[in-house]
């Protein structure tokens, strides 16, 4: 028999990520409405992206004058993981109809890890779901509360908010560089932008990076495939 809802391990990890994810829209709303856009726009990009890193990557291109394509370019790049969990989220939880298209929708960090996290079916459904949905809700709610504080304040530049967009990056990559290959990998793309800003457009250099980073990662997925090999 199922656990109840109210004790489900899954539902319960799901719901405290949604809080803490959601909150943190906040801070995106303020920075996207910084960045130049309005707040429907902002509120808009939250509603359809619906990915913190390339929502992020998005305002930050843009804030730095770069065109809306690099922005777009740089946005896609991030995301293209999200497809990479959705592959594994359907053959995990099979769903069926018009599940699938929501599902899509909600396919983040968060539902995945939650999801792929429990031990059996039903808790990789109630988890994937109350985190997909409770973060959908939340981040969109918390996105418009932040951009309307934003542009209530003025330029918020003039409180350091301009920086926080690189800080809130970096917040969200920081979990993916514990091991020394990806930590590396991050060095090598950090350098190659860095010699690549004054030469480049803005928006160019981080996909300049991102190119150097696929490429590291096809070139050397020989050598970590047989590292993680079990013994």
């Amino acid at each position: 028999m199922p656990t109840p809802l109210r004790r489900s391990p899954g539902a319960r990890v799901g719901l405290s990520i949604a809080i803490a994810t959601g909150l943190y829209g906040v801070s995106f709303g303020a920075l996207s409405v910084a960045s130049g856009l309005t707040v429907w726009q902002t509120c808009v990009l939250s509603l359809v992206l619906f990915s913190g890193g390339s929502q992020f990557a998005f305002i930050g291109v843009v804030g730095g004058g770069g065109a809306a394509s690099a922005a777009a370019g740089a946005a896609a790049l991030l995301g293209v993981r999200n497809a990479v969990y959705g592959m594994q989220l359907n053959a995990l939880l099979h769903p069926r109809g018009w599940r699938r298209f929501a599902m899509a929708q909600v396919t983040i960090d968060e539902s995945f890890a939650t999801s792929t996290g429990q031990i059996d079916d039903t808790e990789r459904r109630r988890g994937f779901w109350v985190a997909g949905l409770g973060v959908f809700v939340l981040w969109n709610l918390f996105t418009l509360a932040g951009a309307l504080a934003g542009d209530a304040l003025g330029d918020p530049k003039r409180f350091g908010l301009d920086g926080a967009a690189v800080a809130a990056f970096l917040a969200l990559l920081w979990p993916r560089l514990r091991t020394r290959d990806a930590g590396a990998v991050a060095v090598a793309c950090a350098l190659v932008t860095a010699v690549a800003i004054p030469a480049l457009p803005p928006g160019l250099p981080i996909l300049t990076a991102a190119v150097v980073a696929a490429l590291v990662g096809w070139f050397a997925r020989p050598r970590l495939e047989t590292t993680q090999e079990p013994t």
